[in-house]
C-alpha cells in the first residue's frame, strides 16, 4: 500500500464524497466497467470540462476495485452492491491510481515530473513483491511483466487528469511526445493490463497521431453516448439533492427553478440535459446562487478563443447571448489546436472545455452561470466592437424603459442600427431580440431574464422578473414591420401580466409597476419605435 499501489488516498477521497450531504449514485458506471476487465479492448477514456466529476468517478472506481482499503460499507447500499459480481470484484483487484495533475515540490523539469511517478510505482511494487527480487533499475513495464509472468497478478490501472503533461508551461512538445510513449509501453497490449480506466478534458486525439494511444476507445460529452449518465447531474438527481436541501436548510432561498436556470443547460450526446456538479452542491451547501464553475476571469478564457477571429464570431456571439443556438460543426481534434482561426475550430474548443454545449448541431451558452461570464467579457473587451458598444449602453436603456423615455429607448437602438453590421438586417424577431439582449444587458444585475418564456395565454418574448420584490416587472414584445402598439395589445390580449401576479389567494410575488414594453422596426422606413405603458 502506497501513493500509486493499492492506495488508500482515493479510498478516503472517495469516503468523503458518500458521506457528504450532498450524494449522487454514480456507481453503476462500475458494473459497466466490469465488462471491460480482462477482455481484449480494456481501455477506455472519458473526457470531460472540469468539474463534472471525473476525478470523484476515478476515487470511486479505484476505492471499489483496490486492495488499498475494505470499502464494503461504502457500496452496499448503492446500485452496485444489486449486481451478481458485485462482491467478486470488491476490493479483488491491484490498482495502480496516477493523477497526473500532481506534480513534485518546486518542480521545474520533465524529468522530475515523470520520475516521481514511475520511481514511485517501482519502490511500491518492489516492496510489495520483495520475494521476486525485482531489479528496479528496469523499465516499469518490464517489472510489471515479470510480476504477471511469475505470480499471474495483473493490474487495474486507473489513471486521473491524463492530459496535465500538455498544460505544464515547463514541458516541451518534445517531452509530451516521450509522455506519449511512455503510456503507449506502459499500457499497450500488455498482459498485466486488467483494465486501462482514464479521464481527462481533452481527448487522446488533440495530442498523438492516433498510434501511441489508439487502443483507448474514448468518450467525450458532445459526441459519444456511452457512459454520458455518470457525469454531471440529471433532473430527477438534482430533484432528488432538492429535497435533502429543503429538509436540512433552515431558511431555503434557492428553488428548484434557480437551478435549473443558473446550472443546467448542458447536452450529452444521448440528449440528455445535464446540470454541472459542482455548482448544484456548492449551491445548495451555501444556499446561495452564484458562479461555482465559473470565476471572475472565465469571461478571460472565453475571450482567448475568440480573439483572433472577432469578425467571423461576433454576430453568432449576439445571437447565443440572446438565447439563440448557433449551427456548428463540432470537430473535437480541433480543441487544443493553438492556431484556432475558424468559427467550427473556436466553437469545438470551447465545447470541450464547457463554455459552450453542443446540441442538435447546435452551439450555445448552457446557462446562466456562464451567461454571466459572457456578460463580464461584453462589458470590458472594447475590441467586440459593436457588441461593447451596446453592453455598455445598457444602462441608460434600462433606466430610459423604467422611465419611459421612449426617445431615449429609440436613440439607443438608432445607434445600434447605425453600426451597419450583417445582424443589424433585422430579416427576423430573432435578429432584432439578439440586439435587444445586448441593450438590456446591465438589466441582468436587477432582473432574470426569460426569453420566450410561458405567460398567459402564449409566450411572451422577453419577462424581466425582478430580483427586488418592490422593484418594476417588464414585459417586452418585439415586432418587425408591425407598430409597438400592436405589441402591448398582443401583451394584453393574452394576459402576460399573470406571470407577476402568483396563484389565487397567494400573496403577490412582486409589489412594483408592470411594465409593457413594445419595441418595433420597420423595414422599409429603417427606423424603430417604441413605446411603454403601465399595467398595474
Amino acid at each position: 500500500m502506497g501513493l500509486f499501489l493499492n492506495s488508500k488516498l482515493p479510498y478516503e477521497q472517495y469516503k468523503s464524497s458518500k458521506t457528504a450531504k450532498y450524494y449522487v449514485d454514480k456507481s453503476e458506471l462500475l458494473v459497466e466497467l466490469f465488462d471491460s476487465i480482462g477482455t481484449e479492448s480494456p481501455y477506455i477514456c472519458i473526457t470531460r470540462p472540469r468539474r463534472f466529476g471525473k476525478s470523484m468517478a476515478a476515487n470511486m472506481i479505484a476505492a471499489f476495485f483496490g486492495k488499498g482499503a475494505e470499502a464494503e460499507h461504502l457500496f452496499c447500499d448503492l446500485v452496485v452492491a444489486k449486481n451478481e459480481d458485485f462482491k467478486k470484484h470488491l476490493n479483488h483487484h491491484n490498482v495502480i491510481y496516477i493523477d497526473f495533475s500532481i506534480e513534485p515540490e518546486c518542480c521545474s523539469s520533465y524529468h522530475s515530473y515523470i520520475m516521481r511517478i514511475l520511481d514511485g510505482i517501482k519502490t511500491e511494487l518492489w516492496e510489495a513483491y520483495s520475494e521476486l527480487s525485482l531489479n528496479q533499475v528496469q523499465s516499469l513495464w518490464d517489472i510489471l511483466a515479470v510480476i504477471c509472468q511469475k505470480t499471474g497478478d495483473k493490474f487495474i490501472f486507473v489513471i486521473d487528469e491524463w492530459d496535465a503533461p500538455f498544460h505544464l508551461s515547463y514541458i516541451t512538445e518534445q517531452e509530451q511526445q516521450a509522455y506519449l510513449r511512455m503510456l503507449r509501453s506502459l499500457l499497450k497490449g500488455q498482459a498485466y493490463v486488467e483494465l486501462a480506466y482514464m479521464t481527462g478534458i481533452l481527448p487522446i486525439a488533440k495530442y498523438s497521431d492516433g498510434s501511441e494511444l489508439n487502443m483507448f476507445l474514448e468518450y467525450s460529452m458532445a459526441l459519444s453516448e456511452k457512459y454520458s449518465r455518470y457525469f454531471g447531474f440529471l433532473d430527477a438527481e438534482v430533484d432528488f439533492l432538492f429535497e435533502i436541501y429543503k429538509n436540512i436548510t433552515s431558511e431555503p432561498r434557492i428553488t428548484r427553478d434557480d437551478l435549473r436556470i443558473w446550472y443546467d443547460g448542458y447536452y450529452t450526446a444521448s440528449e440528455q440535459r445535464i446540470y454541472n456538479p459542482r455548482s448544484i452542491v456548492s449551491a445548495l451547501k451555501d444556499n446561495q446562487l452564484r458562479n461555482y464553475w465559473t470565476s471572475s476571469g472565465t469571461y478571460d478564457s472565453i475571450f482567448g478563443y475568440i480573439k483572433d477571429n472577432i469578425e467571423d464570431v461576433q454576430d453568432d456571439l449576439a445571437l447565443m447571448f440572446a438565447g439563440e443556438a448557433v449551427s456548428a460543426d463540432v470537430m473535437e481534434y480541433a480543441a487544443s489546436n493553438m492556431q484556432l482561426t475558424t468559427k467550427d475550430e473556436i466553437y469545438s474548443a470551447m465545447v470541450v472545455y464547457g463554455l459552450l454545449t453542443y446540441h442538435d448541431g447546435c452551439v450555445l451558452i448552457p446557462n446562466k452561470e456562464l451567461m454571466k461570464s459572457y456578460a463580464a467579457m461584453m462589458k470590458k473587451e472594447i475590441s467586440l466592437g459593436y457588441i461593447y458598444q451596446l453592453a455598455n449602453a445598457s444602462n441608460q436603456m434600462l433606466k430610459a424603459t423604467l422611465t419611459g423615455d421612449t426617445s431615449k429607448m429609440i436613440e439607443i437602438l438608432e445607434y445600434a442600427h447605425n453600426t451597419e453590421l450583417p445582424i443589424l438586417s433585422y430579416n427576423s424577431e430573432i435578429e432584432l431580440a439578439a440586439i435587444v439582449n445586448l441593450v438590456y444587458l446591465s438589466a441582468r444585475d436587477q432582473y432574470h431574464m426569460e426569453r420566450e418564456d410561458k405567460a398567459g395565454e402564449g409566450y411572451v418574448d422577453f419577462i424581466f422578473y425582478p430580483v427586488r420584490k418592490n422593484a418594476d416587472g417588464i414585459i417586452l414584445e418585439l415586432k418587425v414591420d408591425a407598430s409597438p402598439e400592436e405589441a402591448i395589445e398582443q401583451i394584453k390580449e393574452k394576459k402576460y401580466s399573470l406571470r407577476f401576479k402568483g396563484k389565487l389567494g397567494e400573496t403577490p410575488k412582486y409589489t412594483g409597476r408592470i411594465l409593457a414594453v413594445g419595441i418595433s422596426y420597420n423595414r422599409k422606413t429603417k427606423r424603430h419605435y417604441c413605446k411603454v405603458e403601465v399595467l398595474m
